[in-house]
C-alpha cells in the first residue's frame, strides 16, 4: 500500500455500513468529480463495440456465432479488463489516493490474473444463478472484492477469490444493500436526461469502493 494509502487507512473515521460507504462516495465524487467523469466516459466508449457484437441474432443470421465470439472475446480480454481498472480507479479516489486517469489501465500490470479472476467469478456466479438465482446472488456478493484484490493487492486469480470471500464475512448483506440501494440511483439518473447515468455509476462505484476500503482497513486494525 502506498504512503498515501496508509495515511488514508490511519484517517478512515467510518465503519462498514451502507449510509456511510455512499456518504464517503459523495464526499469524494466532488473531490474527484472531473477525473472519475473522464474515466467513466472512456470506459463507456471502450465498452461500446461489446454492446456492437449484441445485434439481433436474427439480422446475421449465420453470422450470430462469429459475432458472440469476439463480443465474448473483446468483453473478456478488453472491456472486462478495463471495467477492473475503473472500479480500481473508483478506490483510489475513495481512499483519497492521487487519482489519474491512466488508474483505470491499471488492470493490465496483472493481466492474467484479471482474465482468470472475471472467468472463474463469472462460472461460480452463472453456477449459483442456476441453483435457483438466489445463490448466484449471494455468490455475487461474496466476491464484489475481487477487482480490488486482483489489482490493488496484486493477488493471484484463485487467491483473490478466496480473500474476497473470506473479507465479505459478514457483510455481504451489506454488499448487496448498497446494491439494491443502486437501482432507484441509477433509475434517478436515467431520469435526469438520461446523461444522469454516468453520475450515477460514479457514485455507485464510489460507494462499493469505500466499502471494502473500510472492511480493509478494519481487518488491519484488528490484526
Amino acid at each position: 500500500m502506498s504512503e498515501e494509502s496508509a495515511k488514508a487507512s490511519n484517517s478512515i473515521a467510518w465503519a462498514p455500513r451502507v449510509g456511510s460507504s455512499y456518504s464517503n462516495g459523495w464526499q469524494q465524487f466532488k473531490k474527484y468529480f472531473l477525473e472519475l467523469l473522464l474515466i467513466t466516459v472512456i470506459g463507456i466508449v471502450i465498452g461500446a463495440p461489446f454492446g456492437l457484437f449484441r445485434v439481433d441474432v436474427d439480422a446475421v443470421g449465420a453470422g450470430a456465432a462469429v459475432l458472440g465470439f469476439f463480443g465474448f472475446a473483446y468483453s473478456l480480454l478488453i472491456a472486462q479488463p478495463v471495467d477492473y481498472g475503473i472500479s480500481f480507479a473508483s478506490l483510489r479516489a475513495a481512499r483519497s489516493d492521487k487519482l489519474e486517469v491512466k488508474d483505470m489501465f491499471a488492470a493490465f500490470k496483472n493481466y492474467v490474473n484479471v482474465i482468470l479472476a472475471n472467468l472463474l467469478t463469472g462460472a461460480i456466479i452463472i453456477i449459483g444463478l442456476v441453483l435457483l438465482i438466489v445463490p448466484g446472488i449471494i455468490f455475487a456478493c461474496k466476491l464484489a472484492f475481487v477487482p480490488y484484490l486482483v489489482i490493488d493487492r496484486k493477488m493471484e486469480a484463485i487467491e483473490a477469490v478466496k480473500e474476497s470471500w473470506r473479507m465479505t464475512g459478514g457483510y455481504s448483506w451489506k454488499v448487496f444493500l448498497i446494491g439494491l440501494l443502486a437501482i432507484p440511483i441509477s433509475i434517478a439518473g436515467l431520469i435526469c436526461f438520461g446523461v444522469g447515468i454516468i453520475f450515477a455509476l460514479m457514485w455507485i462505484r464510489l460507494a462499493f469502493a469505500s466499502l471494502y476500503h473500510a472492511v480493509s482497513v478494519l481487518g488491519q486494525t484488528s490484526d
